[in-house]
């Protein structure tokens, strides 16, 4: 296998890329002068190197000089301590906090749980995010809200979730909502408008 096709492979392991579209990629930095492609390379290795998994949310962000092992809005003590919005990415934290509705804390599950699934604790940060929970009810935490795609996969993960973190959430009194149907059957956080996630979360149950 020679590099072209190497690469080729490596584009196909990205979400959502296809053969067709993993070969444009590359035929596409074959058509661009070096300094393009040496500047990707370099980014790439950068990205590796200077951001980081968030301690508590565990999203990513971008390290500074400091030696903070949490990002900026987990050490931002003037938001809501009382809420707890579950996401199964960072792009779906991304497209909530656009919104600037939501002032509270967030915890990233790392993906979804398909259904059928055997090992479903092992899809998810469940064990990480146990631990988060302890930590925040001695903090004062009222609310969580889980926030997941409106499809199959994100209505397994909730039931899921529903069903672990009752015995944590019930004796401490903690309510557990969900994003209201402003959100359509099938869809996605990532691809949805400001207006729809807005309503989602105001009419949240």
């Amino acid at each position: 296998m020679d590099n072209t096709q190497k690469l080729i492979e490596l584009f196909k392991e990205f979400p959502g890329i296809g053969p067709r579209q993993a070969k444009r990629f590359v035929y596409f930095l074959l058509t661009r002068k070096n300094g393009y492609a040496n500047e990707l390379a370099k980014l790439i290795a950068s990205i590796r190197s200077e951001v980081y998994s968030c301690e508590s949310c565990y999203r990513f962000f971008q390290k500074d000089n400091t030696e903070n092992t949490h990002c900026p809005i987990c050490r931002n003590e003037h938001r809501d301590k009382e809420t707890l919005m579950l996401v199964s990415h960072d792009v779906d934290f991304e497209n909530i906090e656009k919104t600037k509705l939501y002032n509270g804390y967030y915890f990233i599950l790392g993906g979804t749980i398909p259904i059928l699934e055997k090992n479903p604790e092992y899809k998810i940060r469940q064990k990480e995010l146990i631990a988060v929970l302890q930590t925040k009810i001695q903090s004062g935490l009222k609310e969580i809200i889980i926030a997941l795609n409106y499809n199959p996969e994100g209505e397994n993960t909730l039931s899921y979730l529903q069903h672990i973190l009752e015995p944590i959430t019930a004796p401490a009194k903690i309510k557990l909502s969900t994003l209201g149907r402003g959100l359509s059957t099938g869809t996605e956080l990532e691809y949805s408008d400001t207006d729809t996630i807005k309503n989602a979360l105001k009419n949240r149950q």
